[in-house]
């Protein structure tokens, strides 16, 4: 998996940025937006707002599952 594959969020519990999001799943939001959820690791969840090309990309990359 290449990492810019990975899927990466702001940690607002720790303040990290750019933290792995494991176990990730993609949803689409009410408005037709791209939403990624899934946790750090260490109990912490984690949630990122995508573009659609960003959220294909990950889950074509098997580094995502697809929740629609």
């Amino acid at each position: 998996m290449a990492n810019s594959d990975m899927l990466t969020a702001y940690n607002v519990k720790t303040k990290e940025k750019n933290v792995p999001i494991q176990d990730a799943i993609v949803s689409r939001t009410a408005k037709g937006g791209y939403i990624a959820q899934g946790n750090d690791g260490k109990g912490n969840k984690l949630t990122a707002l995508l573009s659609e090309a960003k959220a294909l990309a990950a889950i074509k990359a098997g580094t995502a599952k697809q929740n629609w």
